[in-house]
């Protein structure tokens, strides 16, 4: 069915609702309409790493893993088969007449935001800090979440629009104040780019933008949304923002006002109940009949477009056996560890899984299941934890295994127990050959406005990039009384250990959210059985570097765009087992909108690697500040040890333009430079692995 047929029908069916039955439809718990043989519909479902939240499904790793794949291709395969098994559920939802939330096929995914600050605490949802990286990401997940038939086999939502990225104590009353500069060359890239990749849905944020609510803004919905980027497709409210309008906002009085303000400025879908008041607002002719029925028909377009009114429903014979069935749990288990990134390697690792050395796991995420599954997850067949891979691994070592610490707070041993365990965690230390720190975060210390405010957390966003106190503690003692210490960081931002830490490791994985099957892909990694190539989709910054005020919303000194002074480990780094050397970059052909580049990737060492190939462009123009670099170009490369491959990256020239006060892309006056290598081409990242990338001057 073509958008167009699924217009015209949506439009036919519409009309014969009256007024009031379509207000009904506006609300995400659309009830049934039964004269029209209408079923209920519940638009709210998740599905940012998995379908979420409705029982047993593949847990991948959440998005901020993924971004750390760079590569488009497994974000896409990933997808695809989180909507076959939104499938699977929503078929047998049907078939036994359940419509409840979480039960339908329109996921509201992906986070699209741009991961500004590393304090924000639902960064761990985005693909990362940079907008290339992430439209590029995001463009691949919502092409496998939606497909490329006849019908949609799910629907994808690209979210928050525009300018959303904490504090999350403040979000339901905050104003984002941002320039047209950097809305245009930060905010606003991603929502642009998956909007004409053909996204079916946009969700509006929390927090005003420059004064207006984000999901009643004229500019950003009606001039640029709507109008400029030609969306058609089905804008709904986050869940509880239309009520923030006139609760916290305050931008008008009434509920009836929130609803018209909302619906007026193309809002078509509410989650929350602001709209059952849209009664209230047509009968003060807030409102026009005309209004409702726009909203009613996008709404019905995509119902159509996913086949709902089919006499057969498309997809309705994928089996139940799919679910989370063995084809799925290996691809889940080749992204995690994909996505597992090396900082740190005194040529220490890997090591031999057939050691019988006495091996020690200690700390908070050592048997830890929630540092598998970030936030927005389902809930896996199976989970594989830090311990539990360790054990299937290195089936000859002598493993004993410590919790040492809660995540965060840090108490003296009480009636209940489990208050303060770091004595025992040194101790099972002290006599180990090899420490393994599993330390880090989960959704209840970085997440989404978790409510909990204390030294460490403020409702989810981290006042800090150490690691909490407690945790810090006990990293340092098992440091002095274990030489050969391994630290697995697993959470879902930036997090630098502290000098004596990162000094004394022999190793440091970054381990991510890296799901269900997490715990295996880190001990494979740390046996060798998998070679990291993971990189950075943000930067880790010193806990010293002096980080602008997180409700500043202006890029300058933020990313590694606009850093001020050096990272720690720069956006883009990440190490391998093996070396890989870049030569005879070339432009092969060149247009207004297009670049295509060549070049020659080498793996010189003595086991096969893949490498994510990165192209940024240095450019500088007279007329206004621009990134020190920006990514441009990514490609996933597998290299048998010895082995040349010629690659080719096309490049948008979209990302070399210049952005201007106003907001206007354009040519940059200065002079253009692409660096193409493995890394990022700062001083840093050319210390930390060893070589400079290829230069090509446009």
């Amino acid at each position: 069915m073509t958008k167009n047929e699924a217009k015209i029908k949506a439009k036919e069916l519409v009309s014969k609702m009256t007024v009031e039955e379509k207000m009904t439809q506006l609300l995400y718990t659309s009830p049934a309409i039964e004269r029209l043989g209408i079923s209920a519909y519940n638009w709210w479902n998740e599905g940012a790493h998995g379908v979420a939240r409705s029982g047993t499904a593949t847990v991948f790793p959440h998005t901020i893993a993924m971004a750390a794949t760079f590569d488009s291709e497994l974000i896409e395969e990933i997808a695809d088969v989180i909507s076959t098994e939104g499938r699977i559920k929503y078929n047998k939802h049907v078939e036994y007449g359940d419509h409840d939330i979480f039960k339908g096929i329109t996921y509201w995914a992906p986070n699209i935001n741009i991961f500004r600050d590393p304090r924000w605490g639902r960064g761990q949802e985005t693909f990362g800090e940079d907008p290339y990286l992430t439209a590029t990401l995001g463009t691949s997940f919502i092409k496998g979440i939606q497909g490329d038939g006849e019908f949609y086999k799910g629907t994808a939502c690209s979210k928050h629009f525009a300018v959303h990225s904490g504090p999350e104590k403040d979000r339901h009353g905050f104003d984002a104040i941002a320039s047209l500069h950097d809305m245009y060359e930060t905010y606003l890239p991603a929502f642009e780019k998956t909007v004409k990749a053909g996204v079916a849905g946009v969700m509006g944020a929390y927090n005003r933008t420059n004064g207006e609510p984000c999901c009643a803004h004229s500019y950003l919905m009606g001039e640029v949304l709507r109008k400029n980027w030609g969306f058609d497709g089905y804008f709904v409210s986050d869940c509880g923002a239309l009520q923030d309008i006139y609760e916290f906002h305050k931008f008008v009085e009434t509920r009836a006002e929130a609803a018209a303000v909302a619906l007026k400025n193309s809002c078509d879908l509410n989650c929350g109940q602001t709209y059952d008041a849209l009664v209230d607002a047509y009968e003060e002719d807030l409102i026009t009949e005309e209004q409702i029925t726009e909203a009613a028909e996008r709404l019905y377009m995509i119902r159509f477009l996913l086949g709902e009114f089919e006499e057969v429903r498309p997809f309705s014979d994928i089996p139940y056996s799919k679910l989370d069935c063995k084809e799925h749990r290996e691809l889940n288990l080749r992204a995690s560890e994909n996505c597992i990134t090396l900082l740190k390697n005194d040529s220490y690792l890997p090591l031999c899984k057939n050691t019988d050395k006495r091996i020690a796991i200690v700390g908070p995420n050592a048997m830890s299941i929630t540092a598998l599954e970030g936030n927005y997850n389902g809930y896996a067949s199976e989970y594989i934890t830090v311990a539990d891979g360790m054990r299937r691994v290195f089936t000859n070592a002598d493993i004993s295994v410590e919790k040492g610490t809660n995540y965060c707070l840090e108490k003296e041993n009480d009636w209940g127990g489990f208050g303060n365990l770091i004595s025992d965690g040194v101790a099972a230390a002290a006599e180990a050959d090899i420490a393994i720190l599993a330390l880090g975060l989960d959704c209840s210390i970085e997440g989404e406005d978790t409510g909990y405010d204390n030294d460490y957390t403020a409702c989810g966003d981290k006042k800090s990039v150490y690691l909490p106190k407690t945790q810090q503690k006990l990293a340092e003692l098992v440091c002095d009384v274990c030489d050969n210490v391994i630290v697995v960081i697993m959470c879902g931002s930036s997090v630098d250990l502290g000098k004596k830490v990162r000094s004394h490791a022999k190793a440091i994985i970054h381990g991510w959210y890296p799901g269900s099957q997490g715990g295996l892909a880190i001990a494979k990694t740390i046996s060798g059985d998998n070679n990291p190539c993971g990189k950075l989709p943000v930067t880790i910054y010193d806990g010293e570097h002096p980080l602008p005020d997180f409700i500043d919303y202006n890029m300058k000194g933020k990313t590694y765009r606009f850093i001020e002074g050096d990272a720690l480990y720069p956006f883009g780094y990440g190490l391998s087992y093996t070396r890989f050397e870049y030569t005879d970059a070339k432009i092969l052909e060149k247009t207004d909108d297009n670049i295509k580049v060549s070049v020659d990737v080498k793996n010189f060492g003595d086991r096969a690697g893949i490498e994510k190939t990165q192209i940024y462009a240095q450019y500088t123009d007279s007329r206004t500040y621009t990134p020190h670099f920006q990514l441009c170009g990514i490609k996933s490369v597998n290299l048998e040890a010895g082995e040349t491959k010629n690659v080719t990256i096309d490049i948008d020239t979209y990302w070399l333009k210049a952005v201007l006060e106003d907001g206007e892309r354009v040519t940059p006056d200065g002079k253009i430079t692409l660096h193409i290598g493995g890394h990022q081409p700062d001083k840093v990242s050319n210390k930390l692995l060893g070589y400079e990338c290829e230069k090509i001057e446009l």
